[in-house]
């Protein structure tokens, strides 16, 4: 008894100062990396989400050393943990966990009866494709649901590193196509079907669109809702990726190891695909048109843009990461007789996001195109600003104003 109190006081003596070790080591890493310029919604507020964000991953990587778990799963499950409220029963929403071809898939159905068929929404989460989940978005597709009276359907995509591409977009894909088909049965017009995500659900969006379009037999969507969504996989020296290459929640860096980790389990190309050295030169001269600092606006290019000039490139990386020139990967790249099928377009973007210039290239194309879009730009919003509509006290007003102007959009399409 003697000796077991003084071991129990050191061990915990151990654990302290690790636990503030890893306290400091990540205090100093946000404040080394990240870079938050002026003008960005509530900077504090956004450090501390970095800051958990960055410190669920070490916990990860320390876990992964002492064998305990897979540092993945162990993210995944902690971002849960925080993100997910026991919302419980809902009495405006009748809410059910379904299998939609296989795809796992829950739905939000408005309790109180309506004169008509409803509106349908389908879902895509964001998450680079390694994260998120329906119960993550699960507060997010409630206020939508009861917002626009509209029947939601939230999908469980299968997610990377475990399933890679086209798993997710296939997921996706195959639950639209069912709703499409089974919509009456939910009370919800085949006419009136959205089809929305954010980021990498975005991202899902514009690809299922665009796959739609040869499937005769189905109804067309009424209309794409894209939120700061992930088009292209091309070039990750836009504007947006040098302004904000630093900017929680997400570094110009972890964009482009989501998008290959999503298409390659080789991720020691990471460097090459930053460089741009993934793709063939004739391939950047074709593509040039649609993917080109020059179909930026000038207002987006005042806080600083360099052109890059063209470098070599690595063969085996170029077969590597070839599904990055695939629509389904990169929806900005397909043909003009596909985007001027797509149906009418709500984009939003913000302005301190990696991702802005993707929004307003696809927006473009839209556009040019003859597809009428409704752009909502959040001057001082960063990428995922929208999941924090409603998160206590890490709350932004930016992100409550976004999911209104999605909602309206959604009411009036």
């Amino acid at each position: 008894m003697g000796l077991a109190f003084p071991l129990l006081v050191l061990f915990l003596a151990v654990i302290c100062s690790l636990c503030i070790l890893i306290f400091v080591g990540v205090i100093y890493f946000e404040l080394s990396n990240s870079k938050i310029p002026p003008g960005v919604a509530c900077p504090g507020k956004l450090r501390v989400i970095h800051i958990m964000m960055i410190s669920i991953a070490i916990l990860g990587k320390i876990f992964q050393n002492l064998g305990l778990c897979n540092p993945v799963n162990f993210t995944r499950y902690v971002r849960e943990q925080l993100m997910v409220g026991k919302l419980g029963e809902d009495p405006k929403l009748f809410i059910k966990d379904q299998q939609f071809e296989n795809v796992p898939v829950r739905v939000y159905q408005p309790r109180l009866p309506s004169a008509g068929g409803r509106k349908g929404v389908m879902f895509f989460h964001g998450g680079g494709w390694m994260f998120g989940s329906i119960d993550t978005y699960d507060k997010l597709c409630r206020y939508i649901s009861k917002e626009t009276e509209t029947v939601v359907v939230s999908v469980g995509y299968r997610l990377a590193p475990e399933h890679r591409y086209p798993a997710g977009y296939e997921d996706c894909l195959n639950a639209t196509v069912h709703f499409l088909k089974t919509a009456k049965e939910f009370g919800v017009d085949p006419s009136s079907v959205i089809i929305s995500g954010d980021s990498a659900g975005g991202n899902l969006t514009a690809a299922v669109c665009q796959s739609l379009v040869n499937k005769t037999d189905l109804p067309k969507p009424l209309a794409q809702v894209l939120i700061y969504p992930a088009v292209q996989m091309i070039d990750f020296d836009l504007p947006s990726y040098q302004q904000n290459r630093a900017v929680p929640v997400l570094y110009r860096e972890r964009a482009a190891f989501y998008m290959l980790n999503y298409i390659s389990d080789d991720l020691s190309s990471l460097e090459e695909m930053l460089d741009g050295d993934h793709i063939p030169v004739e391939t950047k001269m074709k593509y040039r048109k649609w993917l080109s600092a020059e179909n930026i606006p000038d207002e987006f290019k005042v806080r600083g843009f360099k052109p890059r000039v063209m470098s070599s490139q690595a063969e085996e990386v170029i077969e590597e990461v070839k599904s990055a020139l695939e629509t389904a990967c990169s929806p900005l790249l397909a043909e003009d007789s596909v985007i001027r099928l797509q149906p009418q377009a709500y984009i939003l973007t913000c302005e301190f996001d990696v991702l802005r210039d993707d929004g307003l290239l696809y927006k473009k194309r839209l556009e040019d195109n003859g597809v009428p879009v409704t752009w909502y730009h959040v001057k001082d919003g960063f990428h995922g600003i929208v999941s924090f509509f409603d998160n206590g006290n890490l709350s932004f007003p930016s992100g409550k104003l976004a999911i209104e102007s999605i909602a309206s959009y959604i009411k009036n399409a």
